[in-house]
């Protein structure tokens, strides 16, 4: 019988998909350990808007990558990718299964796959920026090759940045994930999927319940300690949309619905994303998820 895997938890926000993880570290008869690869659930603070589980939901089970960064500070895919496979390697040496609880499908391949990332430049980068802020996005979007323009969209500047400054230090820049091809050895990927209305619906109370437990207060006070001069924090899904109220931008019911259409519509990108893996193993959401993953699981020990 084979050695237990690296499982990896997938699925859309709002899937469940830290409390099957904790339900299935639980059950899996070896000690077991999650791993975090959501990029927001890295900020000290930000607890309500990431749906971060509690330590009463985590239920005892150790969970690495959490609170570990403060809002001012950068949590790019490149840093979660070393810590991450550092957390799983640190795991197998002490005998504990990791269990790696996905985030978005380019996080969870680049812990997981072959997956290199080319240097930076702080200078470069920041004429970037500087150019990025004088004529906006659309504008600096014509200035990347039709090849690489035609895979970013015109207004995601940070992504837009990120090609120009690649592109200056190398010549080039890949806009498409590669191929999978695992880095770590013994991968077993699952996937949580549900009905798309019962999903949105889902996402709809998620986002009713942040707002009724506390959620612009918490950005009040994260305001406080520099969310705002967080690059990466401040755009997260519900920070953005409170700091956008809280400067007289938006309503705050305009707030929370846009709030609700982003976080539907980044879970069809993540859907989009992951479906497109033919390793991932796909599982029904709900009450039945953790023993069909350990189906998964006791089939993959068993080959």
């Amino acid at each position: 019988m084979k050695q237990f895997p690296l499982v990896v938890v997938n699925g859309p926000t709002a899937s469940g998909k830290s409390a099957v993880a904790v339900e299935l570290a639980l059950r899996l008869g070896t000690p077991a350990e999650i791993v975090n690869a959501d990029s927001m659930l890295v900020y000290r603070g930000m607890d309500i808007g990431t749906a971060k589980p509690t330590q009463r939901e985590r239920r005892g089970v150790p969970h690495h990558l959490i609170d570990i960064m403060d809002v001012t500070q950068d949590a790019s895919v490149a840093d979660f990718q070393r810590l991450a496979r550092a957390a799983i390697a640190d795991c197998r040496a002490r005998g504990v299964v990791p269990v790696l609880v996905g985030g978005s499908s380019l996080y969870v391949r680049a812990i997981v796959d072959e997956f290199d990332f080319p240097g930076t430049d702080p200078a470069v980068r920041a004429r970037w920026e500087a150019r990025l802020a004088e004529i906006g996005p659309a504008a600096l979007h014509t200035e990347l090759p039709p090849d690489v323009a035609r895979h970013i969209l015109p207004g995601n500047g940070r992504r837009i940045v990120r090609a120009l400054e690649v592109i200056e230090l190398t010549g080039s820049f890949r806009p498409v994930i590669p191929e999978g091809t695992y880095a770590l050895p013994d991968v077993l990927q699952v996937g949580l999927t549900l009905p798309r209305a019962e999903l949105d619906a889902r996402i709809a109370r998620r986002v009713d319940q942040m707002w009724t437990d506390g959620l612009v207060d918490e950005v009040r006070g994260l305001v406080g300690v520099g969310l705002r001069e967080g690059r990466t924090a401040s755009r997260a899904l519900g920070y953005r949309q409170v700091l956008a109220f809280l400067d007289g931008e938006l309503r705050q019911p305009e707030a929370k619905d846009a709030t609700i259409f982003g976080t539907r519509r980044f879970a069809r990108k993540q859907l989009m994303w992951f479906k497109r893996d033919p390793r991932v193993t796909w599982v029904e959401a709900g009450a039945g998820a953790v023993d069909a993953i350990l189906s998964v699981v006791q089939g993959n020990l068993n080959s």
